[in-house]
C-alpha cells in the first residue's frame, strides 16, 4: 500500500468538496430531491462527524490497539441529532477543512504505523488498519459523486420544462 498517496489524496479532496458546495444557494445547499434523502449541507455534516468520531478516530485505536475499534457510531442518526441542515455551508467547511488538516498532520507524522493490525467487524469481516485508511479516501469520494449528482438533480428540477438530455447520459 502507498500509505503516502493515500494521504495526499485525503489532503488534496477538501478543495474539491469546497468547490461543491461554495457558491450555491443556501436553498439548493439545504434541498432534498426525494424524502428520506440527505441535503448538501447534510452530506458536509456528515463528512465533518466522519472526520472526528470515524476514520481519524477508529483508526487511531486500531493502529494503536489492535482487535479493537472504538466506540460505536451512528453516521445517520448523527446527522439528524446535529442539524446539520440548518447549519451554515462556511462554517461546516470551515470546521470539514479544519479537521482534515488535522487528520492529514497526524497521519503524515506516524513513524512505522502498523497498516495490517486488525479488527473484526461484525459486518465487514476482517478490517485491516490499511483498509480503514484506503476506505477514508473511499469515502470521500462517494460523497463527492453523490454531491455532483445532488447538484445535477437539483439541476433538472429548475431546468424544467426543459431536459439535459442534450448534455449527455449521467
Amino acid at each position: 500500500m502507498n500509505d503516502k498517496a493515500l494521504i495526499a489524496r485525503l489532503g488534496a479532496n477538501p478543495p474539491r468538496i469546497r468547490a461543491l458546495v461554495e457558491g450555491i444557494s443556501l436553498e439548493d445547499a439545504r434541498w432534498h430531491p426525494t424524502p428520506g434523502s440527505w441535503s448538501i449541507l447534510e452530506l458536509l455534516g456528515h463528512l465533518c462527524d466522519e472526520e472526528r468520531e470515524d476514520f481519524r478516530a477508529r483508526l487511531g485505536v486500531l493502529l494503536n490497539q489492535p482487535g479493537e475499534l472504538g466506540p460505536p457510531i451512528d453516521p445517520e442518526h448523527w446527522v439528524r441529532e446535529r442539524r446539520h441542515n440548518e447549519r451554515e455551508p462556511q462554517d461546516l467547511l470551515r470546521t470539514f477543512e479544519e479537521e482534515r488538516a488535522r487528520s492529514v498532520a497526524w497521519l503524515s507524522g506516524l513513524a512505522t504505523p502498523a497498516w495490517s493490525n486488525i479488527y473484526e467487524h461484525p459486518a465487514f469481516g476482517t478490517l485491516r488498519a490499511g483498509d480503514i485508511l484506503a476506505a477514508w479516501v473511499a469515502h470521500d469520494l462517494l460523497h463527492i459523486r453523490q454531491m455532483t449528482h445532488l447538484h445535477w438533480q437539483r439541476l433538472r428540477e429548475i431546468a424544467e420544462p426543459y431536459g439535459l438530455g442534450y448534455a449527455g447520459k449521467w
